[in-house]
C-alpha cells in the first residue's frame, strides 16, 4: 500500500486529477442540496424583483466593480448586527444575479443602506465625490454617472431575461420599464438601488425567517 501510495504521489499528473475529482464531489455534496432547500429558493415576505430604475442601478454597481469593496452580506457576529442590523438571509437574495455577498470591506456594508437615513443629495454628493461628505474616504469618485443616460430598451431586454430564468416580471412590468428610466441617469439609478437595499422586509419577517434558515 504504502509502495502505491508513493508511485502516487509521485504522479503529478494522476494526483492533480485525483484531487479534482475529490474537490468536485465535496462541492457537489456542498452545493447540490442548497438548490433544494426552501429558504435559499423562497423569497422572505417583501422580497420582489427589482423594479426597472433599481435594476439598471444594480447593474451599474456591478459594472463599476462596486462589488469590490463593499460586502452585502451582514454575518451572524454581535458586533456586525449591532453596526449594519439583523443578519442576511439567503431569501433576501433570491432574485439577486449574482448575489453581491462577499466579504470584502474596503468600505462598510451596504446591505442594509437603505434604514441608514441617507437622502438622495447625500448619496449623489458621495458617488461624485465622496470625500465632500466623508473627508477620509479612499472610494473612488464616480462623477460620469451623472452624465450617462440609460437606455431603457436595454433594461426591458434585462427584466425579459430574467422572466426567462424564472423572476416574475409581468409583460407590463417589461413594457413600461423605458418609460420608468426616461430622462434618468447612471446616478439617479444607483442611487434608487442603494436607497432601496434593506427596505424591503420587516424586522418581524426577519426574525420568523430565523426558524427556517
Amino acid at each position: 500500500m504504502s509502495q502505491t501510495h508513493a508511485k502516487l504521489e509521485k504522479n503529478i499528473g494522476l494526483m492533480a486529477i485525483l484531487v479534482a475529482v475529490a474537490v468536485s464531489f465535496g462541492g457537489l455534496a456542498e452545493i447540490v442540496p442548497l438548490m433544494f432547500q426552501a429558504e435559499t429558493i423562497k423569497p422572505l415576505p417583501g422580497i420582489k424583483p427589482y423594479p426597472a430604475l433599481e435594476l439598471a442601478g444594480r447593474d451599474v454597481y456591478v459594472r463599476e466593480g462596486c462589488y469590490n469593496c463593499h460586502s452585502q452580506m451582514v454575518r451572524t457576529l454581535r458586533f456586525e448586527t449591532e453596526r449594519y442590523g439583523h443578519y442576511s438571509l439567503a431569501g433576501e437574495s433570491v432574485y439577486d444575479h449574482p448575489f453581491q455577498w462577499g466579504s470584502k470591506r474596503t468600505g462598510p456594508d451596504l446591505a442594509r443602506v437603505g434604514l441608514r437615513g441617507y437622502s438622495d443629495d447625500w448619496h449623489r454628493a458621495h458617488l461624485h465625490n465622496p470625500r465632500d461628505v466623508v473627508p477620509e474616504s479612499n472610494m473612488p469618485a464616480y462623477p460620469w454617472l451623472a452624465q450617462n443616460k440609460l437606455d431603457g430598451t436595454e433594461v426591458a431586454q434585462h427584466m425579459r431575461a430574467l422572466k426567462r430564468i424564472g423572476d416574475p416580471y409581468s409583460d407590463e412590468d417589461i413594457a413600461g420599464a423605458a418609460k420608468a428610466v426616461e430622462g434618468k441617469t447612471e446616478l439617479d439609478a444607483v442611487i434608487a438601488y442603494l436607497q432601496a437595499l434593506g427596505t424591503h422586509v420587516s424586522q418581524a419577517d426577519m426574525q420568523a425567517a430565523e426558524g427556517v434558515e
